[in-house]
């Protein structure tokens, strides 16, 4: 069926301005399978069902809205107190000379702009073959363009466990950037990895994330969006599990003009678990968006969505979050939670929780639940002395705390703790 002529007009002036990004062999064809999907969709509007609550405008137009950078000097950079193996990218651009030697990870890491000049290679399995995949029932077409027009990105292949965890660190520098980075990792049966990801990346992020987990494998993803406020960001994590996989992700984010972060998680082998989860603050015109899509396919598995949001001042939080049981998988266990707190009359979180089971014998839940701080603990901590503001933000990293919960090491939980703290006396609240 053609396209509307609105979106095929906004799909050619999009498709126009990008520049022409290099690969042959596997790369190409991937490229080319994910453009015709492209094509097909169109880019997306706010009468599509899944983009009625956020104006995808911004992320549609042609050039990338300008976006000043923030000065973060006051603190000290996230996860400096990690031994870890740092891979900075530039506006999208890789940039060697600020990174570790990805050796140092005990793991193979390979960036997509050099690996996409062979003609085979293992990504070609993974490369933008979740992507596909995660496109029906919803159409993705943000992750599609990705695919067809990332210009970089890493390829990371795990056998074992790895030595340490791999830091991809994303520097904003140019008001007018628009990057496009799309990641593979592969972990083999029994292997494990931590990959960690900071900074505002550019005025116009797009970021795919594509991961495969075999059967027994371990994979933890922490990450935390970047303190540039007019940055937009819209990011994708595809990833499908084994038997016996682990799959733990975690997103911070702390202001942000828009910001749409969807995640498609497939578990496909027995006994697997996942747990997305996030936390996010914001002030004034700050959108942010969580969108997550969970498809139990195997028996005995489990998965968690938890996710919080603080809004004041006019913020807008978003949540869209689906539990998809097909048939057979049995014993399924799906937990759902999205919770927003408003800290004043302006603010609001639209929410859309969606369970559909196919499978008689499971246990799933979903809630979502909206309000503002609760006045009777906030008279009782100042009843004891403690100043309001002080009191209010007690409250605020209390409501916070399941989400944050989902972060294993304790380590960066306190450090992400300590964070939004002074997020919160930068910023205050009213009242």
């Amino acid at each position: 069926m053609a396209l509307p002529k609105a979106k095929e007009d906004a799909l050619a002036a999009r498709l126009a301005a990008l520049p022409a990004v290099e690969g042959k062999g596997w790369l190409a064809a991937a490229r080319s399978e994910a453009l015709a999907r492209l094509s097909a969709m169109g880019l997306p509007g706010r009468r599509d069902e899944y983009w009625r609550y956020t104006d995808p405008a911004s992320l549609n137009a042609p050039e990338a809205p300008v976006a000043r950078r923030f000065d973060a000097s006051d603190e000290a950079a996230p996860f400096d107190g990690i031994d870890r193996v740092r891979l900075v990218f530039v506006d999208g651009v890789f940039d060697a000379a600020a990174s570790d030697d990805p050796a140092l990870a005990g793991v193979t890491i390979e960036r997509l702009a050099e690996a996409g000049r062979r003609d085979i290679h293992w990504a070609q399995g993974l490369y933008g073959v979740l992507e596909a995949r995660g496109q029906t029932p919803v159409a993705r077409p943000f992750a599609a363009l990705n695919t067809g027009f990332a210009s970089d990105g890493v390829l990371i292949h795990v056998t074992g466990r790895a030595a340490k965890p791999v830091s991809l660190v994303y520097v904003h520098e140019a008001e007018t950037s628009d990057a496009i980075l799309h990641h593979c990792v592969k972990l083999d049966p029994g292997a494990e990895l931590t990959l960690l990801e900071n900074g505002p990346a550019a005025a116009r992020f797009s970021k795919v994330l594509e991961v495969e987990v075999a059967e027994g494998a371990r994979f933890h993803h922490i990450r935390l969006q970047g303190r540039d406020h007019e940055r937009r960001a819209v990011t994708h994590i595809f990833a499908r599990l084994g038997a016996g996989a682990e799959f733990r992700s975690f997103t911070l984010t702390a202001n942000g003009r828009l910001t749409r972060n969807e995640a498609v998680v497939e578990l496909a082998g027995a006994e697997a678990r996942a747990h997305v989860a996030g936390a996010a603050v914001g002030d004034g015109d700050f959108h942010h968006d969580d969108t997550v899509f969970i498809t139990h396919a195997a028996e005995a598995c489990e998965s968690r969505q938890v996710f919080k949001k603080v809004l004041m001042n006019g913020a807008v939080g978003v949540f869209q979050g689906k539990i998809l049981v097909k048939p057979g998988a049995q014993k399924t266990d799906g937990y759902q939670i999205s919770q927003s707190l408003l800290l004043d009359e302006d603010s609001q979180f639209l929410a859309k929780p969606e369970l559909e089971i196919y499978a008689d014998d499971v246990k799933c839940s979903h809630g979502s639940t909206s309000g503002a701080i609760d006045e009777t603990a906030l008279f009782y901590l100042q009843s004891r002395g403690v100043p309001r503001r002080t009191a209010q933000a007690l409250l605020v990293l209390a409501f916070l705390a399941e989400a944050i919960d989902e972060v294993a090491d304790e380590t960066i939980a306190e450090d992400i703790r300590a964070r939004l703290e002074r997020w919160l006396a930068r910023h205050g609240s009213r009242g």
